[in-house]
């Protein structure tokens, strides 16, 4: 299989079509191995429009979805980058000159992509996904996978002007959302529908009431 040709209609076909435009975000996708992100077996499902699987049902996101996700947070060189659940969207934006630490929580899922993550520069980390890596201070993170409720711990590893982009979903259907952390608070905006499958362990724990 042509992978390079296979990646530029993903770019003609799923990304420029969605109407974005950012010619650097175009590069990267252009030049980033969609394929490493998966299993050999599975290579030959990555530019198609599903979420295909990396392992333990944690899947990549749609190309269009993704897409713009990034050109919503508007990266720029130098910043610091943290993809949770999102190895992919980690060498996209390591391929866009930033400083990205991609955090896995599922060993299998680390051990898939860790050869693909090094080769793009990207340091990877293992934790649980309710403990940022680093603690705080990021400029942008972004996350491949939904999150069922705000992802607090996320919000506040994030500097001021800093900015989050996620799927919130807590049925069927999602809402893909940008937060923006001012000095006087959070500001939220809605971008899209998109459902990719929630984040284990991001749901909050039940809290016992009379």
């Amino acid at each position: 299989m042509d992978f390079a040709a296979a990646r530029k209609v993903m770019v003609d076909s799923q990304v420029r079509v969605n109407d974005v435009t950012d010619r650097d975000l175009q590069a990267a996708l252009l030049a980033v191995p969609r394929e490493r992100f998966l299993p050999a077996e599975r290579a030959f499902a990555a530019y198609a429009e599903i979420e295909a699987e990396i392992a333990n049902g944690r899947r990549l996101m749609l190309p269009r979805d993704l897409s713009k996700l990034l050109m919503a947070l508007e990266p720029q060189a130098g910043e610091s980058a943290l993809a949770m659940a999102a190895p992919y969207a980690a060498a996209v934006l390591a391929g866009m000159g930033l400083k990205v630490t991609a955090q896995e929580a599922d060993p299998a899922v680390l051990e898939a992509v860790s050869g693909a993550l090094a080769e793009a520069g990207v340091e990877a980390v293992a934790a649980p996904f309710d403990r940022p890596a680093g603690g705080h201070g990021y400029d942008l993170i972004v996350s491949e996978a939904a999150v069922p409720v705000r992802p607090e711990a996320w919000l506040a590893a994030l500097k001021t002007g800093g900015r989050l982009a996620v799927v919130e979903r807590s049925g069927p259907a999602g809402k893909a959302v940008l937060y923006v952390k001012g000095s006087s608070g959070l500001s939220r905006r809605e971008l899209f529908d998109a459902a990719p499958p929630v984040l284990d362990g991001m749901a909050p724990e039940p809290a016992f009431a009379l």
